[in-house]
C-alpha cells in the first residue's frame, strides 16, 4: 500500500505574503483584525496568500515592511504571481478576517475598529487592481485560520468552536 503524499504546506506569518503553485497549500493563522487575502489564477494554479495588519501605508514612513499594508502587499504579491506565470485577467480573490477583537461602548472610538478598516482597504485595493472577490468570511469578533489549496483554489476557514467553512 502506497503512502499518501501530502501537498507542501507553506505558512504565511503576520505581515507576510507567499506565492506558490499547485499542489501546495498556503496557510495563515491568527487572523483577528488582520485580513488574509488569497489570490488565485485557476488556469496556471498559481496563488498567493497575504496576511496584512494595517489598511494603508500613507500614515507611516517609507522603508518599512511593505507586507504589513493592504495597499502595498496586494500589488506586490500580484506582481510576483504574474512573474511566475499567472494571468492577470484570470486572478480572483477570497478574503477572511477583519474581526473587531476589542469592543468599547464609546462610539467615538470606532476608528479603533482596525478590522473593519482593513477589510475596506482590501476591498478597495482589489477593486483598483481589477480583481473580483469570489468569497469572503469577514467581521465578527473571533479569530480565524485560513487554508488555501492551490490545486483547486478552495479556501477553508477554521474557527474555534465552529465547523470548517469553505469560502
Amino acid at each position: 500500500m502506497a503512502a499518501e503524499i501530502k501537498p507542501e504546506e507553506v505558512k504565511v506569518g503576520i505581515a507576510e505574503w507567499q506565492v506558490a503553485r499547485a499542489p501546495g497549500r498556503l496557510v495563515t493563522l491568527g487572523l483577528g483584525s488582520c485580513v488574509g487575502i488569497a489570490l488565485y489564477d485557476p488556469t496556471s494554479q498559481i496563488g498567493g496568500l497575504a496576511h496584512i495588519m494595517l489598511p494603508d501605508s500613507s500614515q507611516f514612513q517609507a522603508g518599512g515592511n511593505r507586507a504589513k499594508f493592504a495597499d502595498l502587499a496586494l500589488p506586490d504579491m500580484l506582481t510576483e504571481m504574474l512573474r511566475r506565470g499567472a494571468r492577470r485577467n484570470k486572478v480572483v480573490a477570497k478574503i477572511a478576517g477583519g474581526a473587531q477583537m476589542f469592543t468599547s461602548g464609546d462610539r467615538h472610538l470606532s476608528f479603533l475598529n482596525i478590522g473593519q478598516r482593513n477589510t475596506a482597504m482590501v476591498r478597495q485595493t482589489l477593486q483598483n487592481l481589477g480583481i473580483p472577490i469570489t468569497g469572503t468570511d469577514t467581521g465578527g469578533n473571533f479569530g480565524r485560520t485560513m487554508i488555501f489549496d492551490l490545486l483547486n483554489g478552495e479556501v477553508h476557514i477554521r474557527t474555534i468552536g465552529r465547523p470548517l467553512k469553505k469560502i
